[in-house]
């Protein structure tokens, strides 16, 4: 047996015998939320382990002072001393009062910490069990508390801890009731630190405190901190992950007492003796972190390849004969496009699970027509039934009968009524009945707001809820909504459709979920920022700045896809500047849906810059931009579950070693490099260049990295890089949608023909590519600069493909020989003739770009200098 025991801010030790540690008598802390610890505790090498588990070069050991430490080969990535393992007690747990942990921080300017919470830490830890596999620590607190940490391997590099605290077993009679876990682990004190779901401020966390629900925030706008996606995942760019597995409220402490100290609070369950689990990651690349998040809450599921094209929406539909006139116009003004969604009103109530039969007199014909146009439909959806409209009478009054409403509710967080309970089987299947009607229609998505009533307290107060299943608002706060997505999410076709959410939790993602961020600014302002609307003055929840870093923040915490409102949403209209500048940006993300709180469209003729620039030209050329990017984010899509790693990728996440956390730039995938403008009147801005040549997407002049560099940024053009030493492959340059159409002279349309696969890549530099179908590619650059390229193709792009090469220079190659025979020149505009011409080239000399012509089938090309 090894007990051992804390006394002050320092540990001694005292060997008693060989390899066995005495112990220390120790003092628990009454106040304030830091966990003290000693010089000894910060990360020093590896010490003597008492117990190791070991997972695939992943290592979590029992240290003989008592720490619990993550090593990644010999190398401490965490350490928790066992003063981390901290309970806050109170005389007796009241029945009505929430226990939320953001009033212990201090956060709630209602709430106030509860009378006689005392901190306790561990008088002795003792190591009661190792295997190999599994470890256990009994932990003393005094006063007849007594914990337990069960430790036990989970797969490679992975490592779970249930912590547990309850009255002791031997006798010892409790005084006290735990009421919150705490957990405070030692870290580098320079890393940047990431995940914790969707924010709106920085893309670090790093000094920051976040609550792991909504909670009240008078200093803003929205009145509340905009927790719509809370995912309680911290990771660290030296390569540690922690996911806590909790439903219940909960609060992170990100290094803002110490610089190397997080603090995780979470509520103790109500159930005695129930264990907070927390999961401990390693990795030697801090992206890889997030794949152990998808092992442990599911992989992300994918929309329909359709929902990653671009999206058209307008807050307000006047009737069938302007949503009809929209799909005309995409058309008409040669404006590439996927699907649009219709937002309230359109039914004849909310939710009458229909049209309104005034403003949309044959709805049916609508979504035909939308259909022949190579567009699909969504519609906008809440889960109630709205109480004030006679229409939704009878819809009620049954499910009032039948009990399909949560049997108590609090204070409802929306203009129509009390959210169905997805708890009860029966409920669910009734509303997915009513469902079906649309689905019958063909609407294939849904806009899924609201949903976020069931906060779990008011102030100090709990807000009561009951369900069906017995469960209440203490986990349903984050519960329903997954259980509101599920029943939405088992009505799309099998290939998949849209559900694009605002609110959601862990676990969320395997439902395939689209996030969008609620209701943003139509301006620059960033999240916090003081602002003024004519004569309203106010704090910003954030706009184009903010909308950036929460795509950026849900990536990196295993929410891969995103759609910000192009053009905001609260202080709408956007300005023509601003709308060009998000159009822009969200062309070069995973989800292009564009759309803003005043109704207005990219080809209104007011969008015109006072540099002549007009949205609708933007929207023309940035909105082809993002579909024909199609096969490379369907294979970074495709690849994530296999590889773990999120499409968007934090520069300071995915480059560690450059200890820089830019907000304002991201990469697409590993290829692409995106720097949106996200200041007024500004044309040119600071680019952070990871390791390697990286080339400007229009130009392609290079930049080679590690450097920061001002670049230009005119107002008709955002700044992108792609990687030298990649394929980055593209659709054709005339594509506008990827579902079928039955008008093909006028929409071109992929699933009328794949068309050839064009393939982007830097002349100098060797690369390879592969795209999901199963195309790949290689090139090998010699040193005098000529190249061999292999194509062989998938079971998709079977029309030949199309090989750019940017940076070739001016001068034409001397030969270009495809299967060793000589392939003619051609002018650009025979590269993408139908049928496929057979093989040839074209240079376009002022640019240096070199583009090679291949029919279908597998080719090698030898070029020439």
């Amino acid at each position: 047996m090894n007990t051992l025991r804390r006394s002050g801010r320092s540990l001694i030790r005292h060997l008693l015998a060989p390899g066995v540690l005495a112990g220390y008598l120790g003092v628990a802390l009454t106040v304030g939320p830091g966990v003290g610890c000693g010089d000894d505790e910060v990360l020093s090498p590896a010490r003597t382990p008492l117990a190791e588990l070991t997972a695939a070069g992943a290592h979590l050991t029992v240290e003989q002072d008592g720490a619990v430490a993550l090593r990644l080969g010999d190398r401490v990535l965490l350490r928790l001393p066992p003063e981390a393992f901290a309970v806050g007690t109170v005389p007796e747990l009241e029945e009505g009062r929430a226990y939320d942990p953001w009033t212990v921080l201090g956060e709630d300017p209602l709430g106030s910490p509860p009378a006689g919470l005392v901190w306790r830490t561990p008088i002795t830890v003792e190591l009661s069990a190792s295997d190999g596999s599994t470890a256990s620590l009994a932990l003393d607190y005094g006063d007849g508390l007594v914990g337990q940490v069960a430790i036990a391997v989970e797969g490679p590099r992975r490592f779970s801890m249930a912590i547990s605290a309850s009255t002791s077993a031997s006798g010892g009679e409790a005084t006290a009731s735990v009421a919150y876990h705490r957990l405070g682990a030692r870290i580098d004190r320079a890393e940047g630190l990431y995940g914790l779901g969707e924010q709106l401020d920085s893309v670090s966390q790093r000094g920051k405190r976040r609550a792991m629900q909504l909670e009240l925030d008078g200093t803003t706008e929205s009145g509340n901190n905009e927790a719509h996606v809370p995912i309680p995942l911290l990771l660290g760019t030296t390569g540690w992950g922690m996911f806590v597995a909790s439903d219940l409220v909960g609060a992170f402490d990100v290094a803002t007492v110490e610089d190397d100290l997080v603090e995780v609070l979470y509520r103790a369950d109500p159930t005695p003796g129930t264990p907070l689990r927390v999961h401990l990651f390693a990795e030697a690349e801090p992206l890889d972190l997030v794949g152990h998040y998808w092992d442990l809450t599911g992989a992300p599921a994918l929309p329909a390849p359709w929902a990653l094209g671009p999206l058209l929406w307008r807050d307000e539909n006047v009737d069938q004969a302007e949503v009809l006139g929209d799909l005309e116009a995409l058309r008409d003004l040669d404006l590439a496009a996927t699907g649009f969604w219709i937002d309230r009103p359109y039914a004849t109530a909310v939710n009458t699970f229909d049209f309104d039969p005034v403003r949309f007199p044959d709805a049916e014909r609508m979504l035909l027509r939308a259909h022949q146009l190579g567009l699909r439909a969504a519609l906008w959806h809440v889960p109630y039934l709205d109480e004030q409209a006679e229409a939704t009478r009878a819809l009620r009054e049954e499910a009032e009968a039948r009990g399909f409403f949560p049997p108590e509710t609090s204070i409802l967080l929306n203009g129509w009524g009390k959210p169905l309970d997805f708890t009860n089987p029966e409920a669910t299947s009734w509303w997915r009945d009513q469902l079906g009607a649309y689905t019958r229609l063909g609407i294939e998505g849904y806009k899924l707001d609201y949903a976020e009533d069931i906060v779990p307290s008011i102030a100090d107060a709990r807000s009561v809820w009951t369900f069906a299943d017995g469960s209440d608002e203490r986990t349903m706060h984050a519960r329903y909504a997954r259980l509101y997505h599920e029943a939405y999410a088992s009505e799309l076709p099998d290939e998949g459709g849209l559900l694009l959410c605002r609110h959601a939790n862990a676990g969320g993602q395997a439902l395939g979920v689209v996030i969008w961020p609620g209701d943003l600014d139509a301006t620059f302002a960033r999240a916090g920022e003081p602002a003024t609307d004519g004569d309203e003055s106010y704090v910003s929840v954030g706009g184009l700045p903010a909308s950036v870093v929460a795509g950026v923040t849900l990536s990196a915490s295993g929410f891969p896809f995103y759609g910000a409102d192009t053009g905001g949403y609260r202080h709408a209209p956007p300005d023509a500047e601003l709308l060009v500048r998000w159009l822009q940006q969200t062309a070069f993300s995973t989800v292009m849906q564009v759309g803003n709180g005043a109704s207005t469209v990219p080809w209104d003729p007011t969008y015109v810059t006072e540099e002549g620039v007009r949205a609708v030209d933007v929207f023309r050329r940035y909105g082809r931009e993002h579909l024909r990017l199609f096969p490379y984010l369907w294979t970074e899509a495709r690849r994530m579950e296999a590889e773990g790693r999120p499409i968007v990728r934090p520069v300071g996440l995915a480059y560690p070693e450059l200890g820089q956390h830019p907000d304002d730039e991201y990469l697409l995938g590993p290829d692409l490099l995106v720097a949106p403008v996200v200041e007024r009147e500004a044309r040119s801005r600071e680019v952070l260049f990871p390791p390697g040549a990286w080339l400007d997407w229009w130009t392609g002049q290079g930049v080679v990295g590690p450097t920061s560099r001002v670049v230009e940024a005119p107002l008709d053009e955002m700044p992108v890089y792609f990687r030298a030493g990649a394929f980055v492959p593209r659709l054709r340059t005339t594509i506008d949608t990827l579902v079928p159409t039955s008008e093909p002279d006028r929409v071109d349309s992929f699933a009328t023909r794949a068309g050839p696969l064009w393939l982007r890549a830097f002349a100098g530099e060797s690369a390879e590519g592969a795209v999901w179908d199963g195309t790949a590619i290689t090139m090998d650059v010699s040193a005098v600069g000529d190249a061999t390229i292999v194509v062989t193709p998938g079971s998709t792009f079977v029309d030949g493909a199309i090989v750019e090469l940017f940076a070739w220079g001016s001068t034409a190659p001397t030969a270009v020989l495809v299967d060793g025979v000589a392939a003619p020149p051609l002018a650009p505009a025979e590269l993408e003739i139908a049928p496929a011409p057979a093989s040839g080239w074209s240079l376009d000399a002022a640019a240096g770009h070199l583009a090679v012509r291949l029919p279908p089938g597998a080719h090698e090309v030898r070029l020439r200098r």
